[in-house]
């Protein structure tokens, strides 16, 4: 690590090789502290399993009893509370993981930038954290869309594996995309993408949120599509008004001739 780090530049430029090297360096912590929340999930298996179940036993009430999740093998049962607990630590582990995700993408920090990065962090959590929130509470109504299609009279019983892996994957759905705003304006903040450009592409902006909430949102509903595009279409506009904000405050404090374009003359 050590090495690694002298070999950087002053200005942070780093080799392909060292690329690769800090890229396994962040993923080796990274994923040393998600292994580290599965342990808080597996611990807390048997309550985190019944908060996921809660849907169907729901349905299950409303149905007489034919709605439940079957557990496909001997191995299952392991296989599914190995799932949870990765999940969990997935969670937990948010701010290790995104932290080493921003340090990836701008290495070689200076003392300033290491601000931008603890702040980028400081957003980051509590807006995934959110938006996985918000999904346990679209989770149910989603369930009970897709359980609705069952007809009168025949059993649902879908496999827990599967039933899982919809769970999860619709609450880190959620999550990710609510860190949308973050990685925007901290590339703003990185001076990797300025607002300007971000406001020109608005369009394009918009048609990819849609896109990507329709493919994340495995319901047939718009509604549930919905739930997930427009917070990301206003935490976009967000993102799009502080770094227009914080590329004015950078153009008062640079000279004059740092932002002339390279086909114009500079005052000097």
């Amino acid at each position: 690590m050590a090495r690694l780090r002298r070999r950087r530049s002053p200005d942070g430029r780093m080799s392909l090789g060292d690329h690769l090297r800090e890229l396994r360096r962040r993923f080796v912590i990274a994923a040393a502290a998600i292994v580290v929340g599965s342990v808080l999930g597996w611990v807390k298996y048997d309550w985190l399993f019944a908060e996921i179940m809660a849907p169907l036993r729901k349905l299950a009430e409303e149905r007489g009893g034919l709605v439940n999740i079957n557990f496909g093998g001997i191995t299952q049962p392991f296989t599914v509370q190995l799932q949870v607990a990765m999940f969990v630590g997935v969670i937990v582990a948010s701010p290790v993981w995104l932290f080493q995700v921003w340090g990836f993408i701008v290495p070689g920090l200076t003392k300033r930038e290491k601000r931008t990065a603890m702040a980028f962090v400081g957003a980051a959590v509590p807006l995934f954290l959110a938006g996985c929130f918000m999904a346990t509470k679209v989770v149910p109504k989603a369930v009970e869309i897709l359980i609705g299609f069952t007809p009168q009279g025949a059993a649902n019983l879908p496999d827990a594996a599967l039933y899982l892996t919809f769970v999860t994957r619709f609450i880190l759905a959620f999550g990710l995309a609510f860190l949308l705003p973050v990685f925007l304006v901290g590339l703003n903040a990185a001076h990797i993408l300025p607002g300007r450009v971000m406001l020109k592409g608005w369009r394009i902006a918009v048609i990819l949120i849609f896109v990507f909430s329709a493919m994340m949102t495995p319901t047939p509903d718009a509604w549930t599509m919905l739930v997930l595009a427009l917070p990301m279409v206003g935490l976009f506009y967000a993102a799009v008004g502080v770094s227009l904000l914080l590329d004015r405050r950078r153009a008062r404090r640079e000279p004059d001739w740092v932002n002339v374009p390279d086909d114009e003359a500079s005052p000097l």
